[in-house]
């Protein structure tokens, strides 16, 4: 098993631990006509829809249980330059219908199969975060053969909470109530630094640093009909015993901040798959990607040679 804590990286503000959110005035993914890469695709029981940029080897990437494929727009343009980066909305969420199957991690991870069948996408790198990194999980040890690397920034599954279907249960009528104010709001909620604190610190280290228009498009995925069946799928479905499993370089990312999915969870993951390497960005909460895109793609970029 392979530690580190630091990233090597030409970007002084990584070494300097500086680097939380992204100074560029204007970031390469406002630049993206984002309408000019959406697609869809209908897939056994369901529509998924999707952004796709670039070309080359696939790069499919998963977002958590409350995001959209817009939770990875700091990382998109910068791996579309060299891959065939893909993120969908899963189906339930963002713009994604309900699926005619019962949501599930396993109907999820046969749904990646489906994809990437679909698509004819041949040794796919699989990169998800929170829910989206389970998910991740449970497509990579039910079919290993379909993908080459497996990356999980904050990811769910293993859980150390009490009580944690109740917990769940609780969590996803609350978000049933508050999820589609969330969508509606959210530009609002972004504006006051008073709001913007109370909605994102459980999710993010240091709100008030990150953009409000990266913000607002994270707030999107609020309105999510899947909240409730994935959260109590997440908590019941257990796949600690398929992780040793695992063959293919996996490489896990995450906050040292992280109120959603504590470090432990990060150190369990790296104990239970063989060869992992695990990277903890310290003063970072539970989106990586979006908090320190600098060294997240980096570290990425490095990890996939």
């Amino acid at each position: 098993m392979e530690l580190r804590n630091q990233t090597p990286g030409l970007d002084p503000r990584i070494a300097a631990g500086t680097d939380y959110g992204n100074p560029d005035p204007n970031p390469e993914w406002m630049q993206v006509d984002w309408l000019a890469h959406r697609r869809s695709v209908e897939l056994p029981g369901a529509t998924v829809n999707y952004v796709e940029i670039g070309e080359g080897a696939p790069i499919l990437f998963l977002h958590g249980i409350s995001g959209g494929w817009q939770n990875w727009l700091e990382n998109l343009p910068h791996f579309g330059a060299r891959y065939r980066a893909i993120a969908l909305d899963l189906p339930g969420f963002g713009t994604s219908p309900m699926p005619e199957w019962e949501i599930g991690m396993p109907s999820y991870g046969r749904m990646i199969h489906d994809f990437c069948e679909k698509l004819e996408l041949e040794g796919t790198i699989l990169v998800g975060n929170s829910m989206g990194g389970f998910i991740a999980v449970e497509a990579a040890t039910a079919e290993p053969r379909r993908y080459s690397r497996l990356a999980l920034v904050s990811a769910a599954g293993i859980l150390n909470t009490w009580n944690p279907q109740a917990r769940a249960t609780v969590t996803a009528y609350a978000w049933s109530k508050l999820g589609g104010t969330v969508a509606d709001k959210g530009r609002w909620l972004v504006s006051h630094p008073r709001s913007r604190q109370l909605a994102l610190a459980p999710f993010l280290r240091y709100p008030g640093r990150l953009r409000p228009e990266l913000l607002v498009e994270q707030m999107a995925g609020g309105r999510c009909p899947g909240f409730g069946d994935a959260l109590q799928s997440l908590v019941s479905h257990d796949i600690r015993e398929r992780l040793a499993t695992i063959e293919m370089p996996t490489l896990i990312v995450w906050g040292l901040s992280d109120r959603v999915i504590p470090v432990a969870a990060a150190i369990s993951y790296h104990r239970r798959i063989p060869h992992s390497r695990l990277e903890i960005f310290e003063r970072t909460g539970h989106v990586p990607q979006l908090e320190r895109p600098a060294r997240f793609n980096a570290l990425l970029d490095e990890f996939l040679g």
